[in-house]
C-alpha cells in the first residue's frame, strides 16, 4: 500500500504543477479573437453538396462591382465560390432553382456548375466580395 500512496500523490503534484503552469501561459496571453461568423455551410445556395477541383489548390479573391441595372451575363462555377455583399442588391436567377435577392451583409456559397445570372437590382453600386476555391488551370467562372 505505502509504494501507491507516493505515486499517487507524485502523480497529484505534477497535475497541479501543470494546470499551474498551463494557467500562467493563459494569463499572460491573449486568446484568439472572437469571430463573427458569417457563413458555415457544406451545401450551396442551392442546396448542391461542396466539392472541390481536382489538382493544384489555388484561391482567388476579388472584389466585383455592378452598377445598377447591369447584369453579370450567363455563366456558371466549376469551382466553390464563397460571395459576400459588400454593399448593394444582388438578385441572382438560378432558373428552375428560383431566384434569390441578396443584400448587404448577406454571405452565400454560390451554386456549383448551374446556369445562373446575377442582377443589381438596387439603385447603387453593389459590390461582392468573391473568394474562389479553385485549382490551377480551372476557371472560376464559364460564361454560356
Amino acid at each position: 500500500m505505502r509504494l501507491k500512496l507516493p505515486r499517487q500523490v507524485a502523480l497529484i503534484a505534477a497535475c497541479s504543477c501543470l494546470i499551474g503552469v498551463l494557467a500562467g501561459f493563459a494569463i499572460g496571453k491573449t486568446a484568439y479573437p472572437p469571430l463573427e461568423i458569417l457563413l458555415s455551410s457544406s451545401q450551396t445556395v442551392i442546396g448542391q453538396p461542396i466539392a472541390y477541383p481536382q489538382g493544384v489548390p489555388k484561391v482567388t479573391a476579388a472584389i466585383i462591382s455592378l452598377e445598377p441595372g447591369k447584369e453579370t451575363g450567363l455563366h456558371r462555377h466549376p469551382v466553390p465560390l464563397f460571395a459576400y455583399i459588400l454593399s448593394g442588391e444582388l438578385t441572382v436567377d438560378y432558373g428552375p432553382d428560383g431566384r434569390r435577392v441578396f443584400k448587404e451583409g448577406n454571405a452565400f456559397l454560390e451554386a456549383l456548375n448551374s446556369d445562373h445570372n446575377g442582377k443589381n437590382t438596387g439603385s447603387d453600386v453593389t459590390r461582392i466580395l468573391a473568394v474562389y476555391i479553385g485549382a490551377e488551370g480551372v476557371a472560376n467562372a464559364e460564361m454560356q
